[in-house]
């Protein structure tokens, strides 16, 4: 997808799981549009001036059809961040899935982690993050 004025730049992590930066209100219309159901919201409150809080994001994003997750990371992705992001990976289904964070880093080590803690192998999951934007090559999978 590319990114325009109404839908966040979003990448393919894997399957139904796409990876972006910050959400934005205005852009839940088009990410619903685009298919997408499920938010993970990696990103801790007030971390930068003018982002969405996350109560806030998680309202709007619940009153368009959103299921919303909310897991702030800061560094490394803690127990309870990795736990919540299986929860969502599990609870989806079928249905896209849009984690984000600002960059769409954490969000992506949480991915990684959740996927090698359940026996996944390292070299693909690091390469699927590569082949998105994000390098895991120091990331302890």
């Amino acid at each position: 997808m590319e990114k325009s004025a109404t839908i966040a730049e979003v990448r393919h992590l894997s399957g139904q799981v796409w990876v972006s930066g910050q959400v934005q209100p205005d852009q839940l219309p088009g990410l619903r549009e685009a298919g997408f159901a499920w938010l993970v919201n990696h990103r801790p409150d007030g971390e930068e001036a003018g982002q969405p809080t996350a109560a806030a994001l998680g309202r709007a994003a619940e009153a368009l059809g959103f299921a919303v997750f909310t897991a702030p990371v800061r560094g490394l992705p803690d127990p309870t961040a990795i736990a919540a992001t299986r929860d969502a990976l599990a609870g989806a289904g079928d249905g896209k899935i849009l984690m984000f964070c600002r960059s769409g880093m954490r969000s992506t080590a949480a991915w990684a982690m959740v996927q090698c803690e359940d026996g996944a192998d390292p070299v693909p999951v690091r390469a699927a993050a590569a082949a998105a934007g994000y390098d895991l090559s120091r990331l302890p999978l």
